[in-house]
């Protein structure tokens, strides 16, 4: 789960560390999201005038990002179904958003998603004997993702 604490930093940098995953309005705790970027795709354009050879960079398709969330598992089965209905090829698009909160649960910092689907899940490894808390890991691909707030 996400640490309770001012997410800004004295010098008005926003901390990392009280966050909320909201899928369609459902809201899961989670304790680590990584892959949030926002990147463009370089396209190359050759081109011959005069017997010269030119090369020109030139900005081709946004490439959205694919996230990896982290957190401790417990008895619910949304993430579980979620992937379960990708896997059946089931229509299992779902829109959401990151949001980063201040102490009194105000979005200080939010990011959206569309069209997302859990393409793969991972359970931590199961071992006799040890007290490690089994974590679940999720892959979440999309066609869209931006900085909202």
């Amino acid at each position: 789960m996400p640490q309770t604490g001012t997410p800004l930093h004295p010098s008005g940098a926003i901390l990392a560390r009280n966050f909320t995953l909201d899928i369609d309005g459902i809201e899961l705790g989670f304790s680590e999201i990584t892959g949030m970027t926002s990147e463009v795709d370089v396209a190359e354009v050759k081109t011959q005038a005069d017997g010269k050879y030119s090369l020109q960079k030139i900005q081709g398709a946004p490439k959205p990002p694919t996230l990896t969330i982290k957190r401790p598992a417990d008895t619910s089965k949304k993430l579980a179904e979620w992937h379960k209905s990708a896997m059946m090829g089931e229509n299992a698009r779902k829109g959401g958003s990151i949001s980063l909160h201040d102490t009194k649960g105000d979005t200080v910092a939010q990011w959206t998603f569309t069209d997302a689907w859990c393409s793969k899940l991972v359970t931590s490894t199961l071992k006799a004997g040890a007290n490690d808390v089994l974590m679940e890991e999720a892959t979440i691909v999309m066609n869209a993702f931006e900085r909202t707030k």
